[in-house]
């Protein structure tokens, strides 16, 4: 039996690398724990590149006390960080990226340079609560679950650390975004790659990475997810506006091009 072949997609770790890089909500849970009945969220958190995480939380908060009376005042924890969909959803969640480690209390020097390394790529006001109200804690991570359309994948933190996040990371929501306001007409286009059984749903905007544009496709008997592939991978501006402009099928069409 013939097997199916699927679209090509970004490998398990860039796409793991690309959540972190969004830095989408996130909230601790205990190892052992995956449930998470007692889940807490940060103040603030930040993915950095080296993947360790900077987690702020108020000082009364009782996760610090009890980091610091663990063994070698280490806590075992796992960080989940959602990626959402940039438009509104029915099921906003398009992955989850688990993050097993070792959570520890930053010294005050450590504190003060972590948050200093955030605001230089991520300014935000809560970083100046820090030492007034908020403590900084730091996760090492020692393992990975990354869960998406594509599948679930096991990695090592080496492997994500060693590839960059997508290149359009930075601006895809905001193209997505407009996309879905301003254009129905080129989803209305993009309508003939889909399956038979697909055409009549509604087509919304769901991702867009160097390999292709994915669609989810809502209709009453459910939702979905479909992925629209390059003729190549893309990593630059014009590169993607050629190949978005190919997949709606009007080479002139520039206004749609990021």
């Amino acid at each position: 039996m013939a097997q199916i072949r699927r679209p090509p997609a970004p490998s398990p770790a860039e796409r793991a690398k690309t959540i972190a890089a969004r830095n989408g909500p996130g909230a601790l849970l205990t190892a052992g724990d995956p449930v998470g009945s007692d889940r807490v969220v940060p103040e603030l958190h930040h993915v950095h590149p080296s993947g360790s995480v900077s987690i702020l939380l108020r000082d009364d908060h009782p996760l610090l006390e009890r980091t610091r009376r663990a063994e070698r005042s280490e806590l075992a924890v796992v960080f989940e960080l959602a990626d959402h969909a940039p438009v509104d959803l029915r099921e906003p969640i398009r992955g989850l990226l688990w993050i097993t480690g070792r959570l520890r209390c930053s010294s005050p020097e450590s504190a003060r340079a972590r948050a200093l390394s955030i605001a230089g790529t991520r300014p935000d006001p809560r970083l100046l609560d820090l030492g007034h109200g908020l403590s900084l804690l730091r996760l090492t991570p020692a393992s990975l679950v990354l869960a998406d359309a594509e599948g679930t994948h096991s990695l090592r933190p080496h492997a994500v650390n060693s590839v960059p996040p997508d290149p359009f990371t930075a601006y895809e929501s905001g193209w997505l975004a407009h996309l879905e306001t301003d254009h129905p007409d080129v989803l209305g286009r993009l309508a003939r790659h889909l399956p038979d059984n697909l055409r009549g749903g509604r087509i919304r905007p769901l991702g867009l990475d160097r390999f292709g544009l994915r669609l989810r496709v809502e209709s009453p008997g459910g939702d979905h997810d479909v992925r629209l592939a390059f003729t190549q991978p893309v990593h630059s501006p014009a590169q993607l506006g050629v190949e978005l402009r190919r997949l709606v099928g009007c080479p002139f069409l520039a206004r749609v091009q990021p």
